[in-house]
């Protein structure tokens, strides 16, 4: 089957792996935090569809301002994460291996993107 060129990124591919965790932590947190499985269901989504939509642009300051949403939209779900863990909403592996995937993801937007410090 072909593929899109941003299907052949490892930072989508990783995204796309990313938002299945995500799934199966949503999945399984109890009733009573729509709020929470809300936000973190859109800011998983937004990494994917944003690297998706950074590849059809024609200029690199387009690009780069779709990647650096898609690398916000990471850090917001590693602090949805966050608050997950603290308030002890869902298994802590399940966590760690969602964080992983997005340092990676992180890491990989930072160079696609990169930052002024």
């Amino acid at each position: 089957m072909e593929q899109f060129c941003y299907e052949k990124l490892d930072v989508y591919q990783c995204s796309m792996e990313f938002l299945a965790h995500v799934y199966v932590i949503i999945d399984k947190l109890p009733k009573g935090y729509c709020h929470l499985e809300d936000q973190l269901r859109r800011s998983s989504l937004s990494i994917p569809l944003n690297i998706a939509e950074a590849c059809g642009k024609s200029s690199p300051q387009e690009r780069k301002r779709f990647f650096d949403i898609a690398r916000g939209s990471a850090l917001e779900s590693s602090a949805i994460l966050n608050c997950c863990f603290t308030l002890n909403l869902a298994h802590p592996v399940n966590l760690q291996k969602s964080r992983s995937l997005l340092m990676r993801i992180v890491q990989m937007l930072s160079k696609l993107a990169p930052h002024s410090r």
